[in-house]
C-alpha cells in the first residue's frame, strides 16, 4: 500500500489514506499512454468533410451535343469533373476515424497516469469540497489556496454548487470518477479528487 496525505479545501493536512499499488505504483509505459491518448482524440473528430460526386450532383441528364460531327471533343453530361461546375473525383466522403481500444488497456493505461501524476506530485486528495452557494469568488479562492493552476477536480458525483462555480475559470474542469479518462488525466496541470471518489476509483480499476 502507499500512503498519500489528504488536505482539506483550505489546504490543512487532515489526514492519510491508502492508495493501492496496482492502481497508483504501476511502472509507466510511454507508449502505451500515446496509443490511448491517441485513440481518445480520434474518437473526437468529427469526420464530416464531404463533397459531391457524379451520383450526389444536381443537373446534367442531357447529352450538351452529338457525339460525332461538331468536331467538338465527345461529352456526355455537363456535370462532368472536367467541366466548371462539375463533380469532384475521389473527394472526402464522410468517415469514423475512430479505432478499438481494448477496455482492459483503457483502464491501464488510466491506472499508469494516476501513477504518474502521484509520482510527480500532481495529484492531491481533498476530503470533501463544501459550496453552499454558486460563487466564483470562492472557487477561486479555493483554487489558490491549493496552489492550483489548471486543474482537473474529480468528484464522486455531480455537485452543482462546485461545477457551476468553477464553469467560467480557464483552464479548469469538473469530472465524476466514472468518466475520468486517460486524457483528462494527463491533459490539466493537477488533478484534485475527492476522498471519496479516489475510493471509489480503486475499486473500480483495482
Amino acid at each position: 500500500m502507499i500512503k498519500a496525505k489528504v488536505y482539506s479545501q483550505t489546504n490543512q493536512e487532515v489526514g492519510d489514506i491508502e492508495l493501492r499499488e496496482d492502481v497508483f505504483g504501476l511502472e509507466v509505459r510511454p507508449e502505451l499512454l500515446h496509443f490511448v491518448v491517441r485513440a481518445h482524440l480520434a474518437a473526437k473528430r468529427q469526420g464530416t468533410v464531404s463533397v459531391k460526386n457524379r451520383a450526389k450532383i444536381r443537373g446534367g441528364g442531357r447529352k450538351p451535343w452529338r457525339q460525332k460531327g461538331t468536331g467538338r471533343a465527345r461529352a456526355g453530361t455537363i456535370r462532368s469533373p472536367l467541366w466548371r461546375g462539375g463533380a469532384v473525383i475521389h473527394g472526402p466522403q464522410p468517415r469514423d476515424y475512430s479505432f478499438k481500444v481494448n477496455k482492459k488497456v483503457k483502464r491501464l493505461a488510466l491506472k499508469m497516469a494516476l501513477s504518474s501524476l502521484l509520482k510527480e506530485n500532481r495529484l492531491k486528495i481533498v476530503d470533501k469540497f463544501d459550496f453552499p452557494e454558486i460563487k466564483t469568488k470562492k472557487f477561486v479562492e479555493v483554487k489558490n489556496s491549493l496552489g492550483l493552476k489548471k486543474p482537473l477536480i474529480v468528484l464522486q458525483e455531480r455537485y452543482n454548487n462546485l461545477e457551476l462555480s468553477a464553469r467560467n475559470v480557464p483552464g479548469v474542469a469538473v469530472l465524476t470518477q466514472e468518466l475520468l479518462n486517460t486524457y483528462d488525466a494527463l491533459k490539466h496541470s493537477e488533478v484534485v479528487i475527492e476522498k471519496e471518489a479516489i475510493l471509489k476509483l480503486q475499486e473500480r480499476l483495482g
